[in-house]
């Protein structure tokens, strides 16, 4: 009997473990937090810019080169507009509709690597 109870104990105590997460993806600059193969993009929309914020495993993340566009609808309308590496991340000005529900679509392409794509819903 106690032959039994050993593995059972240790089984039980292993799924009583708490699982940790590898990275956090909370928003560091108050916007809605994508995971890509790029690394974490950030949206951080207003109506007069668009900004995406690029981290990895939490850390911003250095960029040597990006392009890439942003499209934003809301409800039938439809506004693009190309991203440009500033600093540290990636802006689109103009003049958008970004209310609560509006869907962002960013592709983009970091440090010479393959494009990426990433769907915000403005919150």
């Amino acid at each position: 009997m106690n032959r039994f109870l050993l593995p059972l104990f240790v089984a039980a105590s292993t799924l009583a473990l708490p699982s940790f997460a590898a990275e956090d993806h909370a928003p560091k600059h108050g916007g809605v937090v994508m995971e890509t193969k790029a690394g974490d993009l950030e949206l951080v929309a207003k109506p007069d810019v668009i900004v995406i914020h690029v981290s990895d495993h939490g850390k911003p993340m250095k960029l040597t080169s990006g392009t890439g566009k942003v499209t934003v609808f809301n409800g039938n309308d439809k506004t693009e507009a190309p991203l440009a590496l500033v600093g540290d991340k990636l802006e689109a000005k103009g003049s958008f509709k970004v209310a609560a529900g509006a869907k962002v679509l960013a592709e983009v392409s970091l440090n010479g690597k393959p494009a990426v794509s990433a769907r915000f819903t403005v919150k």
